[in-house]
């Protein structure tokens, strides 16, 4: 069994109907504009992204309706539910903390020992940055959320020492479950 230290917070997921609406929102949380990332051709998504601290980083998401038609884009559900009606009306009043991903040296041997299913290992990439990330293939969100999707970068060094330090940093995150124990069971896994 992997020794769960070897998985590290990596980065909080804030989706938006809009890209523009998802930094304005965070412009009026956090009073800062958060620098565009990219786009992520096989999930027809685009982002904003900021560092949070050390190898932390904060992503506002958004659908890229203009990737659609890209070849590279991957005929399946997009990650953190976006493709779900139910987060679609949800997000449509105000962008919204979905999502959280750890990533992992053995991105393989993390999920083989998840008691549950975190999806299937699969290649991402935007820009010349390039990740495994294990996709759940419905596009679901990990326990409504409460879970985190795991990743394991193909780069050198973190991403986020290349994102722009805006002064905002993580203090913590607080999880709500009906079911506590169970969680802290699959975290512990």
């Amino acid at each position: 069994m992997k020794d769960a230290s070897t998985c590290r917070l990596d980065h909080l997921v804030i989706a938006a109907k809009t890209l523009p609406e998802g930094v304005a929102y965070v412009q009026e949380q956090f009073g800062v504009a958060i620098p565009p990332g990219g786009e992520h051709m096989n999930m027809a998504t685009h982002n904003h992204v900021m560092q949070l601290g050390n190898q932390v980083f904060l992503e506002v998401i958004a659908t890229a309706p203009h990737l659609e038609g890209n070849p590279a884009h991957v005929q399946q559900p997009r990650w953190f539910a976006l493709d779900e009606p139910w987060l679609q009306h949800y997000i449509s009043d105000s962008p919204s903390l979905v999502a959280w991903v750890v990533n992992t040296d053995n991105l393989q041997q993390t999920t083989d020992a998840s008691s549950i299913s975190m999806g299937t290992i699969t290649p991402v990439s935007r820009g010349d940055l390039n990740w495994l990330f294990a996709l759940p293939g419905d596009g679901r969100l990990l326990a409504g959320g409460v879970l985190p999707y795991v990743m394991q970068w193909q780069t050198d060094g973190h991403p986020s020492a290349r994102m722009q330090d805006l002064g905002v940093s993580l203090g913590k995150i607080k999880l709500a479950h009906p079911k506590p124990d169970w969680v802290s069971q699959r975290l512990a896994e």
